[in-house]
Parts: C-alpha cells; sequence; structure tokens
C-alpha cells in the first residue's frame, strides 16, 4: 500500500466546493479569454487559424458552402484577413457544430466566445487528469498550461484543446459511462488522423471487453453532427470532397515524421506518408495486446496518444496540444527525479521559444518536437508502473479524503 504524504495527514472528507473557488476559477477563465481575445481582435484576429472557423460559422448560418473559396475569401478579407487565398476549415462536415455558433456573432465577438471555449476545455482537460491521478496535493498538473503545443494552439484559436478534452473525457468516463465516453470521441474526430493507432486499438479493446456501449455513444454524436451538417448543407460532403482535392494539400510542407520519410524515400509517392501510420497501428496492436489483462486507458492510452500523434500522416505543432495527458503523466511518473523535470524544461523552453518567437507553423523547425515528446515520456515513465500511481487516502468508510491545502 503506498504511504500517504505528510501533507494529507491533516485531510478531511471532501465536501461541497468552496463558492469562494468557483468565483475564483471563473474570474481566472475570464481573465485569461480577455487576454487572448485582446490579442486576437481586429487584423491580429483575423491573421490568427480562428478566422478560418468563423468565417465558415458565418456561410454555416445562411445555409451557405463553408468550403467555397470567393465567399470564405471575401469575409476573411472584410475582417481584415491580408493572404490573397481563402484560409478553410480543413475539418470534415461533422465538426460544423463547433463552427455554426459563430456564425451569429461578428469576428470581435466570436474571437472572445472561441476564446473562453478553449480556455474553459483547457482547465476541464487538466482538472480532469488531476483528478484521475488521485488528487495529488503539489501543483505539478499546472505544468499542463505551460505545454507549448497548448499554448501554441490559444494563441492560434486552433481546435487541438477541444480534441484535447474530448481525449480526457474518454479516459475520465470509459469505464464509468461509457455512452458518454463514446460520445467524446466526436471531439477526437475533428481530426481524425491524429488517432490512427489509437483509434485500432480502441476498436480492438471493445471488442475483447465487449464495451459496446461506447460505440452506441460515438455512433448517436456522430449521427446528430451528420444530420445537423446535411441540415445546414444538404451538399456538405460533395463541397468537402472537392475543397480537398483543390487545395493540394500532398504539395504543402508538413512537419511531421511522415512527411520526411516521404521526402526522403520518393517525393512523388504520396502514399509513403501513411506507412509509419501503418507501422505505428501494427505496433500498438502489439502493445495492446501484450497488456490487455491489466489495460489502463489513462497509463497505456497516454503513450498510445504520443505514438499517434508523431506517426500521423498530417499534423501541426498545435495539434500536439492532445498530448498533455501524457505529458502529466510523465510528469507525476518522475516527480521524484529532478533530472526528468529538467530535461522537459528544456524541450518545453525551447519549443516555447520558437513559438514567442514567431517562427512558422508549418516550419521544419517544429519536426523535432512529437519524438522529443515521446523520448522524454519514456524515460520519465520507465520505472512507473500503475501499481504505482499515487493513491488518495480514504477514510475506514471508503470516503475520499481531501488535504486542506487550497487546490
Amino acid at each position: 500500500m503506498n504511504r500517504i504524504p505528510d501533507a494529507l495527514l491533516y485531510a478531511q472528507p471532501v465536501g461541497r466546493v468552496s463558492p469562494l473557488r468557483v468565483v475564483a476559477a471563473f474570474f481566472l477563465l475570464a481573465l485569461g479569454a480577455c487576454i487572448l481575445a485582446f490579442a486576437m481582435t481586429g487584423d491580429n484576429a483575423a491573421n490568427r487559424d480562428f478566422i478560418c472557423y468563423w468565417a465558415a460559422g458565418q456561410q454555416l448560418a445562411h445555409h451557405g458552402n463553408p468550403y467555397d473559396g470567393a465567399a470564405i475569401l471575401g469575409l476573411e478579407r472584410a475582417a481584415g484577413f491580408e493572404q490573397n487565398q481563402p484560409f478553410f476549415m480543413r475539418n470534415p462536415p461533422s465538426a460544423f457544430f463547433l463552427a455554426l455558433p459563430l456564425g451569429f456573432v461578428g469576428v470581435r465577438a466570436g474571437c472572445v466566445l472561441w476564446s473562453l471555449a478553449l480556455v474553459a476545455a483547457l482547465m476541464g482537460s487538466i482538472r480532469m487528469l488531476w483528478i484521475m491521478h488521485g488528487r495529488p496535493p503539489d501543483r505539478l498538473h499546472l505544468v499542463g498550461y505551460l505545454f507549448p503545443p497548448a499554448f501554441a494552439c490559444l494563441l492560434a484559436g486552433q481546435t487541438g484543446i477541444f480534441i484535447l478534452f474530448g481525449a480526457t473525457l474518454f479516459f475520465y468516463f470509459a469505464e464509468s459511462r461509457p455512452y458518454l465516453a463514446g460520445a467524446a470521441l466526436l471531439l477526437c474526430g475533428l481530426k481524425p488522423h491524429l488517432f490512427l493507432p489509437f483509434g485500432v486499438v480502441l476498436i480492438a479493446w471493445i471488442a475483447t471487453r465487449g464495451a459496446y456501449r461506447i460505440l452506441v455513444g460515438a455512433g448517436v454524436a456522430l449521427m446528430a453532427s451528420l444530420v445537423l451538417s446535411l441540415f445546414l448543407d444538404p451538399a456538405a460532403w460533395s463541397h468537402y470532397a472537392h475543397m480537398s482535392s483543390t487545395a493540394r494539400l500532398q504539395e504543402e510542407f508538413i512537419p511531421t515524421i511522415s512527411l520526411m520519410f516521404r521526402l526522403i524515400i520518393h517525393r512523388d509517392a504520396v502514399w509513403l506518408q501513411l506507412f509509419p501510420a501503418f507501422a505505428g497501428c501494427v505496433w500498438a496492436l502489439w502493445y495492446f495486446w501484450t497488456l490487455r489483462e491489466q489495460w489502463d486507458w489513462l497509463e497505456h492510452g497516454s503513450l498510445l496518444l504520443v505514438i499517434s500523434v508523431m506517426v500521423a500522416p498530417y499534423a501541426w505543432f498545435t495539434d500536439e496540444a492532445v498530448l498533455v495527458p501524457a505529458i502529466l503523466a510523465g510528469v507525476y511518473g518522475a516527480s521524484g527525479s529532478v533530472r526528468s523535470l529538467i530535461a522537459l524544461g528544456c524541450i518545453a523552453g525551447i519549443a516555447l521559444t520558437e513559438v514567442l518567437c514567431g517562427v512558422s507553423i508549418s516550419s521544419g523547425f517544429y519536426v523535432w518536437t512529437a519524438p522529443a515528446w515521446l523520448a522524454w515520456y519514456l524515460w520519465a515513465t520507465r520505472h512507473r508502473s500503475a501499481m504505482n500511481r499515487y493513491d488518495p487516502p480514504r477514510s475506514a468508510d471508503g470516503v475520499l479524503l481531501e488535504t486542506t491545502m487550497s487546490e
């Protein structure tokens, strides 16, 4: 049995959440959103990734085509966009539910709402991860707020944090509320190519455990989003296919291991970009099969997330925000090793410097980050097992105890 930390000797039963803490949380949420909104107002907001979701939402609110280049460019230019090519929302029509609310507000109000949603999703994700790790009394979970991809995601107004929220919800409810866990996967479906090995293992886990209620939850959520997309734009999928074929995405430089592999072997063989993902899926199935009896989504799924993002055929630095569960798992696993935390600080410091110095998101200087997170995670968790996870104290009748220190 794990030793109870000294800081918890004066623990007491968990009661109601203090109203003061609730007020403070909302204040911090509003403050963070206002800071982001101030940084993203006017022309500045129009030249960040947020603008493509706002323009798509404007089209959807009027039952227009959110992939219409001329219409999108007109909306973006009117808002202050400086480029001469339309900036499309590249998510599939199943993501319309996310952009639709932006269609009923102006660019400034939309920026504030979007920023609020991003900050809330990040706070919710980190809070759930802290709970899943046993509510440790330290403040190591605050590292999640400083994770460079999440920070870059907030600045750009990208959807990576929403995807993080979906993955965290799945971890949180996979065992207790499978329908809700399945529905949360809809957020992961915003960019399904980031979850190929993860998805293969999820299907294998569902089949071996008979956890078909997760499939039901995912199916219901997906069906609802598809009905909404067809109501807003009956030809949504054909419009999406046309945009994807004309955007010439295969000619873009994307700082990923997959693209580097393709460029080294044969530049014009686009299918080679899928090979690392295929290899990752094979490894993921082997990894799951060897651990199927003691499979734990928070512990083993965190490594799957890192592998899935690293071998993804298409990914940006901001997409790595979904790796917060793995980073926090590594931080807790390495909490007794100063060297591991210093190594994380060095990696994160270099990545954050690139972000703050304005290095383009499509720069090759971001190719190293995903392998670096993987290397650090493996090093930080090399001595950790599921039995070593912090076990919070409970009273004689099983009531969870909580430290008297502020959370």
